[in-house]
């Protein structure tokens, strides 16, 4: 079965030969003009001087561009509408753009935007979660509080109690591309636009708003993004806007690209969060109440930064069953750069919020750590097995069957758990498909865990400067836009005489495979292989009304739709056959189509349909079912499904320096029945690198005066090939999707980073080890926050 071979990435050749196109790389007509931002080097205050006359002296400079001057508003907030393109009277963040410069090349557009003379009237800046908190500076009016039981007579009631807080820092997208976009006029006052985004249909709607016309005026093509992780989701809308609002003054092609220190200044991190705790729990480590709360620094504007809020309180309880639970989050403004997606959009905070806990309980009681998780963990679901189910677990879906199904598998048997008692997420929703127990007990023998935590303890009592640590984490990741209408997508589909096939989706491509499992899945449903289908850039003239591709959505969503379209076509064809050969026997494997005793090429059945006037051209569109959400009661089914994974770590600290290394990682990852192993390997492999990298070397640091002093590679430390683990062992749980996803696959883009907090947790207890105390270690542990650690763990 196609759909299910570990194939390589479509574009792995162009993108190691350095041939893969991006947007930079696209031709520009002569006479293409360029654009700089002049930015913001004040935190907060009230522009009084703006003098702009040695920028439009400079060479090359065509035209200089302020509020005053755009033609009309250009918002670019991808949600309150409170983020104009640039300063109008006051500033808020050190990088908020004030003006931009026009000029014949991006060099001297740079070059003169540095020469504005601009004074600003400086006011208290709000930089901290302390400052937003004394004045009440916030998102919304209040605290959002979802709650469950009682926690507070729980509490009261508790064995034992343990108060704390974890501090986590935020962490910069480092995309190897950085923000592009190119806009070309059409006429009657089209407009092109090439933009590096996750979210074409957004930026079409934003460059529509900004330049004036119904979005059937605006066309966006997105072929590739040399990552996005959230980063182009929404922070690609600046520029794709100020091109075309440039292209349409000057009645010229209009390009822009951040350079890396341009990028790092003015676009959104993940949220930093703080989050603090009061616990209470028996003599097991089981957890009996809890009190949480969430302080999320959000930025100047408010961007995404609730329903990332929203999902970080949504993954607070992780893998445990919490019964009686209060979770509370402050969503405060600040004077910093707005924070935004980034992949995980919130719930790694959440889900490293409680581990720090699971932790600090068990470090309470004395107990390894997996004993106090297996104790809360919820109870496993037994799946009985379905006929659609082959020796190997993988779904075989019937690429013949009648149209009304879709191919659809059959729909699983009732779900019953083991124990009686009916378990359920903070927010209600019930947990059908738990599978965290079986897969910790799987993991933990695979990776010698209890061996090798008994080897640790002996080594650290025989060596006092290093000490190792080890730990074993969970992740159980929701699957589904917690904003409900977006979890759609459309497809277009051809069919092509020779027996060629060319389609499109919603999704876009930033290097995780998502154009190789779609094609994957249209091969499959035609019964060819996979180099007859051609999946060309993502186009808002093509599918339109797409939701971005993020979430973790991009093959649930896209690969049904592509499914849907293929099966139309085939239908059609197996019709048109039936009829011509006179027998319902007609079937779509290895490249030919069996009709009865005949058997022709799939070519050649396609000739024939072509020729008999059957439509080789149809529209595919799904829409996931079951899913209903009240964000402000906190209660529903905000997700299909459920995406599980367990990692263990193990580390080394020096205690006299601070400085750490992982040593090896396990890794067994749910990818459901996965549909390219190869590819999902690769996610998780990156995911966990890049979740640890978060926790341990990425360290956003910002003075008091707002602004941010890593703002280049050489002050930001993303994980290099060295950091990874020389031993890494990476495993799939290779067992079909209970939910009815496409050939019952599970999203692999961003559960497999929470895996990483595995590698927070082994040094946490590595820094227990060095002495009688907790440690308290807090995030990003970096060399100096371990030492600091180490200190108070020794003192």
């Amino acid at each position: 079965m196609s759909a299910a071979k570990p194939l390589p990435h479509d574009a792995a050749a162009l993108h190691v030969t350095g041939a893969a196109r991006y947007t930079d790389d696209i031709a520009t007509p002569q006479g293409t003009l360029h654009l700089a931002f002049g930015i913001s080097r004040v935190a907060a205050g009230k522009i009084t001087t703006l003098d702009l006359s040695r920028v439009e002296a400079a060479p090359g400079v065509v035209r200089v561009v302020t509020a005053q001057t755009l033609p009309r508003d250009c918002d670019v907030s991808p949600s309150a509408q409170d983020e104009p393109l640039l300063a109008r009277d006051n500033v808020h963040y050190v990088g908020q753009p004030l003006f931009m410069v026009i000029a014949t090349s991006h060099l001297a557009a740079r070059f003169a935007a540095t020469l504005a003379k601009v004074e600003i009237a400086a006011t208290p800046a709000i930089l901290t979660i302390e400052d937003a908190m004394a004045a009440d500076s916030r998102f919304e009016d209040g605290p959002r509080i979802y709650t469950k039981g009682d926690p507070v007579q729980a509490l009261s009631r508790a064995d034992q109690t343990l108060t704390g807080r974890i501090d986590m820092g935020g962490q910069e997208h480092f995309y190897l591309e950085g923000q592009a976009a190119l806009a070309l006029p059409q006429e009657n006052g089209d407009m092109l636009v090439h933009s590096s985004t996750q979210h074409p249909t957004e930026i079409q709607h934003k460059v529509a708003h900004a330049i004036g016309k119904p979005m059937h005026a605006v066309r966006v093509e997105t072929r590739r993004m040399g990552g996005g992780f959230g980063g182009k989701e929404s922070q690609g809308n600046a520029l794709a806007v100020a091109c075309a609002v440039a292209a349409q003054m000057t009645g010229k092609p209009c390009k822009m690209r951040y350079d890396r220190d341009d990028d790092m200044l003015i676009t959104g991190k993940r949220h930093d969060f703080r989050i603090t705790y009061e616990v209470g729990f028996d003599g097991a480590g089981k957890i009996t109440a809890l009190d949480v709360t969430h302080y999320t620094r959000c930025g100047w504007a408010m961007d995404l930064s609730l329903p990332v809020a929203d999902r970080a309180m949504l993954h607070a309880d992780n893998a445990y069953h919490l019964k009686d639970v209060r979770i509370t989050s402050h969503r405060l403004r600040t004077n910093s750069q707005s924070a935004t997606a980034f992949r995980g959009f919130g719930g790694p905070q959440g889900v490293l919020g409680i581990e720090k806990i699971i932790d600090h309980i068990a470090h309470h009681l004395g107990q390894d750590p997996i004993d106090v998780r297996r104790a809360n963990f919820y109870a496993d679901r037994v799946i009985p097995q379905e006929s659609g189910v082959a020796h190997d677990d993988r779904p075989v879906p019937d690429v013949n069957a009648d149209n009304a199904s879709r191919g659809a598998d059959p729909a699983p048997a009732d779900i019953t758990p083991k124990d009686s008692d009916a378990q359920t997420t903070p927010y209600d929703q019930p947990v059908t498909d738990c599978i965290i127990n079986a897969m910790t007990e799987r993991l933990a023998q695979t990776s010698d865990y209890r061996e090798r935590r008994s080897a640790i303890a002996t080594w650290n009592a025989a060596n006092p400067v290093l000490k190792r640590g080890i730990a074993l984490t969970p992740v159980k990741f929701g699957i589904s836009f917690t904003l409900t209408h977006l979890n759609q997508a459309g497809a277009l589909v051809h069919v092509y005489q020779d027996g060629s096939i060319h389609l499109n989706h919603g999704g876009t491509e930033m290097g995780q495979g998502l154009f190789q499992k779609v094609a994957q899945i249209a091969a499959d449903r035609f019964g060819v292989p996979v180099d007859a289908v051609k999946i060309t850039a993502t186009d808002t003239a093509k599918v339109p009304n797409t939701s971005a591709t993020a979430a973790s959505s991009g093959t649930d969503l896209n690969g049904m739709a592509v499914q849907n379209a293929c099966d139309e076509i085939r239908e059609r064809i197996t019709k048109h056959l039936a009829e011509r050969y006179q027998t319902q026997d007609v079937r779509f494997e290895d490249g030919s189509v069996f009709v009865g005793t005949e058997t022709l090429s799939f070519a050649q059945a396609v000739m024939s349909a072509y020729e008999n006037r059957v439509s080789l051209s149809a529209t595919g569109f799904y829409k996931t079912p079951d899913i209903k959400w009240d964000r402000i009661a906190g209660r529903g089914r905000p997700f299909f499904y459920f995406a599980y994974g367990a990692a263990v770590t193990e580390v080394v600290i020096d205690t006299l320096t601070g400085e750490n290394r992982i040593l090896r990682a396990d890794i067994l990852h749910d990818a459901g029945a996965s549909l390219n192993p190869a590819i999902d390997r690769g996610q998780i492999e990156g995911g966990y690198v890049q979740g640890a990298g978060w926790l341990t070397t990425e360290e956003l640091v910002w003075d008091e005066q707002g602004v941010l002093k890593t703002h280049a590679p050489s002050t930001y430390k993303i994980p290099a090939c060295s950091d990874r683990p020389d031993v890494f062992n990476v495993d799939l749980w290779d067992a079909p999707n209970p939910a009815q996803t496409v050939y019952r696959s599970k999203a692999v883009g961003e559960p497999p980073f929470m895996l990483g907090i595995s590698a927070f947790m082994a040094l946490s207890d590595a820094v227990a080890a060095s002495g009688d105390g907790y440690g308290d270690l807090q995030a990003p542990a970096t060399a100096e926050a371990v030492l600091a650690a180490v200190q108070r763990a020794t003192g």
